[in-house]
């Protein structure tokens, strides 16, 4: 909840001069009472000189260009000035009853640049400026508003940004909306000739088929969406998000939109849209209020035509850390232990988006550092990684996997992440790299830990080159959240306790918590993913076993007496602490209800 300004804190009223009851000088030169707060906060006397000097020169604002020095937090630095001018500075700006209005007389890039946001407060209309020099922006705003008021504050351009966002965002339609308002005769309408997209919430072309698309593209971003379908049917084309790892439908539009529709999309991918027999894949970069995102985009023909699926990357969104991923203290530390190890594969396994390029990426980062050269081969890259080699594969050259690996091994790596162990070539390569000296990373799809041994052996590696070679496999899969806002206490019933192994004793400690449904959740009940892990490490009894059998349920039996969580204790745990659902854990794990003798 934003934190509510004092309401002694009362804003103040912008004429046509700087605010502030003691007259400061023209823009362009700071005050020389602020000077003197400034420098007694430590801001020096030359870097003060040099911000006159640039007043003069271009006309920025003296708190934007003291921003740009990062002579002081800009919170202090608002502070002092506010102190200066008698504006109050508000740390956190009211946005739960967002007027959006303004939005269709204002452009968003104008408020972007200026730094200012009308808001409307338990204590009235007020304008949230970021340099008070900048007073000709808010006489301009209230003019166009029919305000003859000109309450001011100032606030961080982070929070002044978050605002002018929420509040263009607010004031989209959703593409069901759009669509309903859509004219038929508009909906045969070809693509105009298309200009670069900037900002999606900026878009201003009246084309409905690129409104359509920008609309479906922006309000993915916003519901968290992961992929965007575009599925074309004898009647109808189908738009479906997957959010948190299910399929939601989201619109039903005539047969006639799809052609235009995939057209559009093509084009942003740069995709050839006279080829409608062949499959293709592309990549689109969009902007989307303050994220960036990047979309992948594969098309393939079916029986009515282009199916398209849009795989969305926020590429503003951090590296989760390893404390992030969702392992207990102890798998924690198990893991650091074994990304330290000076040689070996670790191998991460599970069924296509299960988070194995999360956990991996969030490894790389703990161990990435000077001293460390860390190479990887991926299809594709994902995330950037400021001081990794990363290497996209590209089968049209035949840079492959196992060519990629051979050319690694040359760079002097200390570490390398192989995207994928596909073959038995990547994989002996991979094997011959752990053991002359190089800690490898890589990915099996694999149905648990256990497997992943079976799948090795199934591909030609000798036994005796998997136990000397791998240090250690994790399997994983994804559960979603459940949403703190809406979800409810309940008791369930003794056959799902048994299927997920636990004591009906220890619900008295520990509630177990359904699903319910609420507008932050999107009425699913879940909000956000997070893993569940079993971690095999390859100690010597496994490793002797190994050298006998490749019977997975074997290894996954001795690694348990070992003292391995597999998925389904992990994901109970998680049950245990609230975090999930009974039913997400018995979704990825592949347990099915099984009649017990509970009723006997």
């Amino acid at each position: 909840m934003p934190v509510q300004p004092n309401h002694a804190e009362t804003p103040a009223a912008v004429t046509t001069a700087p605010p502030g009851g003691n007259a400061p000088a023209a823009p362009g030169s700071p005050a020389a009472g602020l000077a003197a707060r400034l420098e007694a906060l430590g801001v020096p006397a030359d870097v003060l000189a040099e911000v006159r000097g640039l007043l003069r020169e271009n006309g920025a604002g003296m708190v934007e260009l003291l921003i740009q020095k990062r002579v002081l937090p800009e919170t202090e630095l608002l502070k002092a000035v506010g102190a200066e001018y008698c504006i109050p500075f508000w740390e956190t700006l009211p946005t739960d009853h967002m007027e959006t209005e303004f939005t269709a007389r204002l452009p968003i890039q104008y408020l972007k640049r200026q730094r200012i946001v009308p808001l409307g407060t338990p204590q009235g209309f007020v304008v949230a400026i970021n340099d008070p020099a900048n007073y000709q922006a808010v006489d301009d705003l209230c003019r166009l508003l029919g305000r003859t008021d000109r309450p001011v504050v100032l606030a961080t351009q982070e929070a002044i940004l978050a605002a002018i966002n929420l509040a263009y965002d607010l004031s989209r339609s959703t593409a069901k909306e759009f669509f309903q308002e859509m004219h038929d005769e508009s909906t045969d309408s070809l693509i105009s000739e298309i200009e670069e997209t900037g900002d999606l919430l900026d878009e201003t072309s009246d084309a409905p088929i690129i409104k359509l698309v920008n609309l479906l593209l922006s309000g993915a971003t916003k519901d968290r969406a992961s992929d965007i379908h575009i599925e074309p049917y004898q009647a109808n084309v189908k738009v479906r998000y997957r959010i948190d790892g299910i399929l939601y439908d989201i619109l039903s539009l005539p047969r006639k939109i799809h052609s235009p529709l995939v057209s559009r999309v093509k084009i942003m991918a740069k995709l050839n849209i006279a080829e409608k027999r062949l499959p293709q894949d592309g990549r689109i970069e969009i902007k989307v209020a303050d994220r960036s995102v990047d979309i992948r985009v594969s098309t393939i023909p079916t029986a009515f035509g282009e199916r398209v699926v849009l795989r969305l990357l926020d590429k503003t969104s951090s590296i989760l850390m390893l404390s992030d991923l969702g392992m207990d203290s102890r798998k924690v530390g198990i893991f650091n232990r074994l990304i330290k190890s000076p040689y070996g594969i670790i191998l991460v396994t599970g069924p296509t988006g299960s988070g194995k390029t999360t956990t991996l990426y969030a490894a790389l980062t703990s161990i990435n550092s000077a001293e460390v050269n860390i190479i990887t081969i991926e299809d594709p890259i994902e995330y950037q990684i400021d001081g990794i080699g990363q290497i996209q594969v590209n089968p049209k050259i035949d840079l492959t996997f196992a060519q990629g690996l051979r050319s690694i091994v040359r760079q002097d790596p200390d570490v390398i992440l192989v995207g994928e162990i596909r073959d038995r070539e990547t994989a002996e390569i991979a094997i011959q790299s752990s053991l002359t000296g190089h800690l490898v990373f890589s990915t099996l799809h694999t149905n648990d830990a256990a497997s992943a041994v079976t799948r090795l052996i199934d591909m030609g590696i000798e036994p005796f080159l998997v136990t000397s070679s791998v240090i250690a496999i994790i399997a994983q899969r994804l559960v979603r959240v459940l949403c703190p806002k809406c979800k409810e206490p309940y008791t369930p019933d003794e056959e799902s306790l048994a299927n997920l192994g636990v004591d009906k004793a220890r619900l008295e400690k520990h509630p177990v918590y359904r699903k319910a449904g609420c507008a932050s959740c999107m009425n699913t009940g879940y909000r956000g993913r997070t893993a569940i892990f079993e971690i095999l490490v390859m100690d010597d009894p496994v490793k002797r076993l190994i050298l006998k059998t490749s019977d997975a349920n074997q290894i996954n039996d001795e690694a348990m007496k070992r003292g391995m969580t597999n998925l389904l204790q992990d994901g109970a745990q998680k049950v245990l602490e609230g975090i999930t659902t009974i039913e997400e854990v018995f979704r990825v794990t592949r347990i099915i209800k099984r009649e017990t003798d509970l009723e006997a």
